[in-house]
């Protein structure tokens, strides 16, 4: 009688904890879909910064070590050796944060119209020019 109580609970919990796992949550808002696209767009320029910051704190630290003399039981690199390559370009500032979200594509998804491809000006009124 104990084990069959026991295997009864077991199967209780289990059939609970799967109807849990089945469900699904409901769609995310338009608002929830702007805010979280904003924090990732902030998230992004962040890390930008870092890496912008890092870049400055490097260039100190080389300008130091370039400024301070060799120790004397420094060795000369070998005839063959080259010097290591310089970083490929000078740090660049990723500005102050700026989030435009973009508003056209999901009113287009919202009414059921699929969006026109834009036609070049140009190419629109330009007549063919023959070879």
């Amino acid at each position: 009688m104990n084990k069959m109580m026991k295997t009864l609970c077991v199967t209780a919990v289990l059939a609970v904890m799967s109807s849990l796992a089945s469900a699904k949550l409901p769609a995310p808002s338009d608002e929830a879909k702007a805010k979280a696209a904003e924090a990732a767009a902030k998230t992004a320029w962040a890390g930008k910064v870092d890496g912008y910051k890092l870049c400055l704190s490097q260039d100190k630290v080389v300008a130091h070590y370039k400024k301070v003399p060799a120790p004397k039981e420094a060795k000369a690199p070998a005839k063959g050796a080259s010097a290591p390559a310089p970083a490929p370009g000078a740090c660049v500032d990723p500005g102050p944060f700026v989030y435009t979200p973009a508003v056209a594509a999901p009113v287009a998804a919202a009414s059921g119209v699929a969006p026109v491809a834009a036609v070049p000006a140009a190419s629109a009124l330009a007549p063919a020019q023959k070879p």
